[in-house]
């Protein structure tokens, strides 16, 4: 654990990318087996499930320590993190702890089946023999907050110096359902278990956005464009006459869409599409927030279903027959998968695909059209059959007619238009050069600060996350939260002001006296129920301080909702 948590303190203590490869690297070329198994599970988010709740916690911390829970609480607040404070609560150790990572989360694991008694008796002896920085690390492990400054990414990086396996190679070995508990350091790295494989995703290729004017990209012709859908990035995967439906955050999420089950019925095995989840009915995109609705749930009943259906929009063919395509260029991939799409919707046998080239481009230059099957022409709803459509490429003579095509993306339900190099392969994770975002301007309103709340890490003692609101009848109405968007001195001069004009008091949360107008930005709005405003807002953050505007010239929440989009087609 010693060794664990030196590494933790090194990461988390530099901002230098070199200076963290470097100590993830030498971890790993000297930690036993099972603890790099386990270092690499953490770090990847798939720490074992809590065996205790926050609140018991926070009751056997301050009983060992021996301060009420009021003080307990103040404390919390100003240092903003519970792991933290826990650590520095805690009287100092007495004796050292020679557990190893791996011995820890083993009882972790055990401890879950244990009764609060006994999990109260193995936190309080542990946190007596782990010193200030073992708690902390112990905590974070505990209470599943493990945000630390290494991503995936990194420690991909230094685990392939480690072994001397290609990055690209691992990144798609960590991908998948595995856990610390279901496989071992040996067969996660070095071995290819096929049945392991079976389910697993490729890396998900990210893009930038567009950086300065988008016609430096060059020549227009070597682009292929499409509009960038507001869903859930994920890999729809058939092998071995099985369907894993996986989002881009790694999460498994085949359970949550059964219509895709229909897949299994019209697409063969060895198929790999990326693609869109998007709630679509009647030939229409529903709202995000119609999505939202499906996200967590445990079980989608019968009404669900039929209140919000969602299709795969494709974008990719990463995957066909079992072959990996992520090297064939982007535009042959692309050809492989509209008529795959087209087969699905007409009903062509499979084997009509196969060995075929010379394979017509269906570019359609700007214009966007439904992929539904032409047998009827009165189908508007694709998920009457299959719930697969395409995400139509367009190919464009100059960057003006791209940005024509920009501008429509509000009525199209888009965010804006994704720009991918003709010859480009599939990548891992977030390159630049051949894949690029270009999404619209943010709406953005003018509204009044209602209400703030003190900040988390080194803004702990700072109020920094905001609520605002807009009129409606001569009343500020709250529709949206941000903590984003000031420099660090904005920060202290609104910290400074909310203290010396707090209203009430409620918690952590204090309410202001209206004053002060803020610019906020956000990418999405729709109707929704669950909301005051009867608006949500996606994306939320501070533009600027308007210190130029009195509350009076502040928005209105009827001019919130006149940014909602009307009703428009999409593919």
């Amino acid at each position: 654990m010693r060794q664990f948590a030196e590494l933790i303190r090194t990461i988390d203590g530099t901002n230098k990318t070199t200076l963290k490869v470097a100590a993830l690297t030498e971890y790993f070329n000297a930690a036993p087996e099972d603890d790099k198994l386990w270092t690499i599970a953490i770090l990847s988010h798939r720490r074992p499930k809590r065996p205790v709740n926050t609140t018991l916690m926070r009751e056997w911390a301050t009983e060992i320590s021996g301060i009420p829970m009021w003080l307990f609480e103040e404390s919390y607040h100003i240092v903003g993190d519970l792991a933290e404070t826990i650590a520095l609560i805690l009287p100092t150790t007495s004796e050292p702890s020679e557990k190893s990572l791996s011995q820890i989360i083993h009882e972790l694991i055990l401890l879950r089946k244990k009764t609060d008694e006994e999990k109260k008796e193995y936190l309080q002896e542990n946190w007596l023999k782990l010193n200030y920085y073992e708690r902390f690390v112990f905590n974070k492990i505990m209470t599943g907050g493990f945000r630390i400054g290494v991503s995936q990414k990194l420690m991909t990086r230094a685990l392939a110096a480690s072994t001397g396996i290609d990055q690209d190679v691992l990144a798609h070995k960590l991908m998948g359902s595995w856990t610390g508990e279901n496989t071992t350091f040996q067969e996660l790295v070095f071995e290819d278990n096929e049945v392991a494989m079976r389910g697993k995703p490729y890396p998900f290729y990210l893009a930038y956005a567009v950086e300065g004017e988008v016609k430096d990209l060059g020549d227009v012709n070597e682009w292929s464009a499409e509009h960038k859908w507001d869903g859930i990035r994920s890999q729809t995967i058939i092998r071995a006459g099985e369907l894993f439906v996986w989002s881009r955050g790694e999460e498994l999420v085949t359970d949550k869409y059964p219509e895709f089950q229909k897949f299994l019925e019209v697409i063969p095995n060895g198929t790999v599409i990326d693609g869109e989840i998007l709630p679509y009915k009647n030939g229409e995109i529903l709202n995000f927030n119609d999505l939202q609705t499906r996200i967590g749930r445990k079980t989608v009943g019968k009404k669900l279903l039929s209140d919000v259906p969602v299709v795969v929009v494709a974008y990719d063919l990463l995957e066909w027959e079992g072959k990996d395509l992520r090297d064939t260029p982007f535009i042959e991939r692309r050809k492989l998968l509209e008529q795959l799409v087209r087969a699905v919707q007409d009903g062509t046998p499979f084997e009509e695909l196969k060995d075929q080239t010379g394979i017509e481009d269906t570019s359609n230059n700007g214009s966007i059209r439904h992929v539904v099957s032409d047998k009827d022409d009165t189908t508007t709803d694709a998920t009457s059959s299959v719930p697969l459509m395409l995400s139509e490429t367009m190919h464009f003579d100059s960057w003006e007619e791209v940005a024509k095509e920009r501008s429509k993306s509000t009525e199209r339900k888009s965010e804006g238009l994704m720009l991918k190099r003709k010859d480009s392969p599939y990548l891992v994770g977030r390159k630049k050069g051949d894949w690029w975002k270009w999404k619209v301007d943010p709406f953005s309103v003018d509204a009044v600060l209602t209400y703030a709340m003190r900040g988390h890490g080194r803004r702990a003692n700072l109020y920094t996350d905001y609520t605002f609101g807009l009129w409606q009848d001569g009343e500020l109405v709250t529709f949206a939260k941000a903590y984003s968007g000031l420099t660090d001195v904005e920060f202290r001069k609104v910290d400074a002001w909310i203290k010396r004009n707090t209203l009430e008091r409620f918690g952590p949360v204090r309410s202001v006296t209206p004053h002060h107008v803020f610019e906020i930005a956000f990418e999405g709005i729709a109707p929704s129920k669950r909301h005051k405003s009867g608006v949500a807002t996606r994306f939320p953050r501070i533009v600027r301080w308007r210190t130029d505007k009195p509350i009076e010239e502040a928005n209105t929440l009827d001019d919130l909702k006149a940014l909602i989009p009307t009703e428009g087609g999409f593919l």
